[in-house]
């Protein structure tokens, strides 16, 4: 009995198990295109032992690639802008829809109904040569990558749409509040900065840009006598004022993808010791999210300043924002907001001036 040839297939199975295990926790684990490409790149090298890959995302007109990446030895390139199909090699795969295997060269097109990109990897002469199986294995690679690929752009392009419907929200709330009454253009910045300086992840900041844009929505079923005073509000008109919260969460509930934004805007004035509103939560009962919304909102009133309030200069607002560490605000929010705060908001100097 030939012993190697009893036992090649039953190593290349576990291989193909091993790398279809491998490519769905990936494309499982991504949720931004241009990382799982780099990453699956990277991925497709080690697999195939390879020394260069490169994966490449079409444009509809199948002429100009709009993802690029490359991964030779230890280097990467990833390139996220409109390049021209000019390589023969890339325009036959995309031209025949089918692979290329010439020795150390191995080719093929993603495709998903239509063909949108492709993989080409490459070993060193000194290596063995792709065979049929090495390119059977790319094959399911690749339907396994595509799949994430296509997951990711359907993602993408709701992002845009939902980003689409949050800028028409925001706009309707402008028009309806007078320009002194909202938030400054650098409002949201502030508060992707303490996200970032406390290491949130992708997905917290993401909900932190969406929440800082949207959650004062509420506000639009507020009168707008109410919301326009410069004199002290009534008992009754405070009480009006402090459900825009609820209000706001209510209006984005229909958004599928607005969900993770709803406990942030819901609880943006909870207090760290527990007297804030809707719900008087305190501590860690109050949403992450909400804790740096709370900090940036104050912020924010304090520096750009509210008819009803006369303006602080920063320092002034950093003072009271430390003041108030572990009463109105998480402590460790604070000490991320401390650390940006100065190097940060240069631009609120002039505007507090």
């Amino acid at each position: 009995m030939n012993t190697r040839n009893f036992f090649t297939p039953t190593r290349r199975y576990k291989t193909l198990i091993s790398s279809m295990h491998s490519i769905y926790r990936l494309v499982n684990s991504t949720f931004e295109l241009k990382d799982l490409i780099s990453r699956l790149s990277r991925l497709i090298c080690q697999i195939f032992n390879a020394r260069y890959c490169l994966i490449l995302i079409l444009d509809p007109s199948k002429k100009y690639s709009i993802l690029k990446c490359m991964v030779s030895g230890r280097e990467k390139f990833v390139i996220d802008k409109k390049k021209k199909i000019t390589n023969r090699i890339e325009r036959r795969i995309i031209r025949t829809f089918a692979g290329i295997r010439n020795n150390y060269l191995l080719g093929i097109p993603l495709v998903a109904e239509d063909i949108m990109g492709l993989i080409i990897i490459k070993r060193a002469k000194a290596q063995s040569p792709f065979d049929k199986y090495d390119q059977e294995i790319m094959m399911t690679v690749a339907e396994q990558a595509m799949i994430g690929i296509k997951n990711l752009q359907l993602y993408e392009e709701q992002q845009r749409l939902v980003l689409g419907s949050i800028k028409s929200l925001v706009t309707l709330l402008d028009t309806r509040i007078p320009q002194e009454y909202t938030h400054s253009p650098h409002f949201s910045r502030l508060v992707v900065a303490i996200a970032e300086q406390m290491h949130l992840d992708e997905k917290q900041i993401e909900s932190l840009k969406y929440a800082s844009l949207l959650h004062d929505a509420g506000k639009i079923d507020v009168p707008l006598q109410i919301l326009t005073k410069t004199t002290k509000l009534t008992a009754k008109e405070y009480t009006i004022i402090k459900r825009h919260p609820v209000m706001g969460a209510q209006m984005l509930r229909p958004f599928q993808m607005l969900r993770p934004v709803i406990p942030i805007i819901m609880h943006h004035h909870e207090k760290y010791n527990g007297t804030g509103y809707p719900s008087r939560l305190k501590k860690g009962q109050i949403p992450l999210g909400a804790r740096v919304m709370a900090v940036a909102d104050a912020f924010e009133a304090m520096v750009y300043g509210r008819p009803y309030r006369e303006r602080m200069n920063v320092d002034e607002a950093i003072k009271e924002i430390k003041k108030k560490s572990g009463t109105q605000f998480d402590p460790k929010v604070v000490e991320g907001f401390l650390k940006i705060a100065k190097r940060h908001y240069k631009k609120y100097l002039q505007v507090s001036k």
